[in-house]
């Protein structure tokens, strides 16, 4: 990995939970030299010492070492100077310190360590309508123990179904809607999930391109690489959980799950809420690289350009082009999942090669629309009407873990940092 520098802040990070999403969000700014001081919370001890935390942080099964990420075959590791006491390291040239007592948002000591921005990896705390003194913890409980702003690392989710989003939350994906949040009103930032930014970029240069009217109904599958919530081996589900196949094997199997992608597509594209939208998930036996395949029916417009793959993929093409933030790829070339792996700041590679259309002309009996007047009816030669609908099916490349998310939820962190 080419190494990214950006300036240096005087606002300390902290990050909450060091699973997949946390370690890789301290490698991201490891390497970004932005923030000079790090705070991380396990929440938990862990090992025997401050050194076996250090030899997880090193190496990685996905994406290598550390220091080969950052800079190549030949690099040297770059973790040293081991404090066990004060909980403390230095990453080439970054100091970072480890909390391993509380896991409780609101019992950290973010204040003591000077952290006025957090980000929240846990998966754990995610209704920004829960108060800050919930027994169990609460996103707000950062902002209690002394951050300005939390940002979460997955999507918000509301327990209380009837009860509005807060005035202070809002969910954003970076080169969508990111110039949404207002520093002034923002305090809990949600960066949506991995499957909702790359969603957002497939269907943005189609919504700029076609508009939202002309596109009828949509859906999408993940096929998404494992996650951490899911068991190695079969497991005996828990007391009242009723989706039995969460609790197997998925090193064996091709498992159905659910996504929360098409809420929080509209959250971001209000346009989507006007559009019929479906949207699933199917997890398999791979560590990261995921796929989503995305299948619309748009009206075709008799007196403009037909919806075909050429015309997609050049709309894709262009919008690629133009994207100042290099979020958005599009590739003629044949790839597998583990081509896109690590693909720095690619929420979603489109693969042309794979585009597909087919049109037909459909028959709609206007009769049996609602809200068409019997008069109206009555005035026609023939109440059927045959406009041509196409159906489209586009595939887009995503790496759910370092390449597009964790990449993305640091430019997120970056540009809310700089406007503290």
């Amino acid at each position: 990995m080419q190494q990214i520098r950006s300036k240096s802040n005087a606002v300390n990070l902290g990050i909450n939970g060091f699973g997949r999403i946390g370690k890789l969000t301290l490698w991201h700014h490891i390497g970004r030299k932005y923030f000079d001081q790090i705070v991380v919370n396990i929440g938990r001890p862990a090992g025997t010492s401050l050194a076996d935390i250090a030899h997880y942080l090193q190496r990685d099964s996905t994406y290598g070492s550390l220091h080969t990420y950052l800079y190549g075959c030949q690099a040297k590791p770059l973790i040293e100077e081991l404090d066990e006491n004060a909980g403390s390291m230095r990453i080439d040239g970054t100091t970072v310190r480890f909390l391993r007592k509380e896991r409780n948002p609101g019992a950290l000591p973010w204040r003591e360590h000077d952290v006025r921005l957090v980000v929240d990896t846990t998966g754990q705390f995610l209704d920004p309508t829960i108060s800050a003194d919930t027994a169990k913890g609460a996103l707000r409980g950062h902002l209690a123990a002394g951050a300005d702003k939390v940002i979460a690392s997955a999507p918000f989710k509301i327990k209380a179904k009837a009860t509005p989003m807060p005035e202070d939350a809002i969910t954003t994906v970076m080169g969508i809607n990111a110039n949404h949040y207002d520093p002034r009103r923002h305090k809990l930032i949600s960066n949506a999930s991995c499957t909702t930014t790359c969603l957002a970029h497939m269907i943005k240069p189609l919504l700029d391109g076609f508009g939202a009217q002309r596109i009828l109904s949509a859906s999408m599958a993940t096929v998404h690489a494992a996650t951490g919530s899911q068991q190695v081996l079969d497991r005996l589900p828990a007391a009242g959980k009723t989706d039995l196949r969460k609790n197997r094997s998925i090193i064996n199997n091709i498992i159905l799950t659910t996504t929360g992608a098409a809420a929080a597509l509209a959250l971001v594209i209000p346009e989507m809420k006007g559009i019929g939208f479906i949207a699933e998930s199917v997890r398999v036996p791979t560590s990261t690289g995921s796929l989503i395949i995305l299948v619309l029916s748009i009206q075709e417009d008799l007196a403009g350009r037909s919806v075909t793959r050429e015309a997609l993929n050049a709309i894709y093409a262009r919008a690629a082009a133009d994207d100042p933030n290099g979020y958005l790829h599009y590739t003629q070339q044949q790839n597998v999942s583990g081509d896109i792996i690590g693909t720095p700041h690619a929420a979603a590679i489109i693969e042309g090669h794979e585009t597909h259309t087919r049109t037909a002309e459909l028959a709609i009996d206007l009769r049996k629309v609602p809200g068409i007047s019997e008069a109206l009816l009555a005035s026609m030669e023939s109440t059927i009407v045959h406009p041509q609908v196409t159906q489209a099916v586009i595939y887009g490349w995503y790496d759910n873990e370092m390449g597009s998310y964790v990449q993305m939820l640091g430019d997120r962190t970056v540009t809310v940092a700089e406007q503290m």
